[in-house]
């Protein structure tokens, strides 16, 4: 293990800043007042930040947090897209060869991007992601695992801090063996109510993930860089009685008791509800992960 490259744990979280009206698909991003106003919430409670693209708004948080002197640290994020058609995927992931090629060419210049304002806030940025969740069986956006060793190869040639691939434990257990060495560190997810586990299992079960990871390569440090608990579901994916703010309050305290003992740096998913994603339906899970509701108002995860 690179001594140089291991992460202090500390108090982080998963932060996206898009409110009602907001939308990466539609192009309307957080103004810098509102994503002040976030971060003013989240200061002194959390120390870290992980972003997932280098758009508009991560960018912007970069400016607010150097401009305004928060003290945060963040992961940077890079968001590759299809390279690949994937059959796996439930919802559908099929593309053209055209779409497929132009993805490639956004992806380059995304890693570029990650690179140039990973050197531009050196003091801010203190790990780089190469993507995320591109590998899984599942993903809508599916690159081969060649391809991120390569990205990876860039970011390490191009910027002094850590570079990692944000996943599902489940690639890193086999699929993802030949990124391993190029990796500094293993960044994987771990979602027990996706898998059908109750509150009362979820630790537990949490803990099994991580140790299998950590396990199969003991020469890397493993992070957990999504782990948190719904509290909203419409039963797709998630049964709904297995959700709500009092399991969340449950996990999340459990899980991060284990991280503190433990010394396993976790970021917790994630700051606030985002109501752009999944489905048009109200109580579409994925919409319901934050420890803030969308109009900023706590959950009962922040009454501890």
């Amino acid at each position: 293990m690179n001594k140089d490259h291991v992460l202090t744990p500390k108090s982080a979280i998963c932060y996206s800043g898009f409110r009602d009206g907001q939308s990466p698909d539609t192009g309307v991003y957080p103004s810098k007042e509102e994503i002040a106003s976030d971060l003013s919430l989240l200061r002194g409670r959390w120390e870290a930040l992980r972003l997932y693209a280098c758009d508009v708004h991560s960018l912007r948080v970069l400016e607010v947090i150097d401009e305004q002197g928060f003290d945060f640290k963040v992961m940077l994020g890079a968001y590759i897209g299809a390279e690949q058609s994937n059959p796996n995927c439930p919802w559908g992931a099929e593309y053209s060869p055209a779409v497929l090629k132009k993805n490639r060419d956004a992806n380059q210049q995304e890693i570029a991007r990650a690179a140039q304002w990973a050197t531009q806030y050196a003091h801010i940025v203190d790990v780089v992601s190469a993507g995320n969740e591109a590998t899984v069986e599942w993903t809508d956006h599916l690159v081969s695992t060649d391809a991120v060793v390569g990205y990876v190869k860039y970011l390490k040639k191009h910027i002094s801090q850590p570079v990692t691939f944000c996943e599902n434990y489940v690639p890193w257990l086999g699929k993802l063996d030949p990124l391993v060495p190029h990796v500094d560190l293993i960044a994987i997810h771990t979602y027990p109510v996706w898998e059908y586990k109750t509150v009362q299992e979820a630790l537990a079960y949490t803990r099994e993930n991580y140790e299998s990871v950590r396990a199969r390569h003991p020469d890397k440090q493993v992070i957990i860089t999504e782990a948190g608990w719904a509290t909203a579901s419409n039963g797709r994916g998630i049964p709904a009685e297995n959700v709500g703010e009092y399991y969340q309050q449950q996990y999340v305290e459990e899980l991060l008791a284990w991280a503190d003992e433990q010394q396993v740096l976790v970021y917790l998913f994630e700051a606030f509800d985002e109501n752009w994603k999944g489905s048009d339906h109200p109580l579409e899970p994925e919409k319901h992960w934050g420890i803030y509701r969308a109009d900023r108002q706590p959950k009962l995860v922040l009454s501890a």
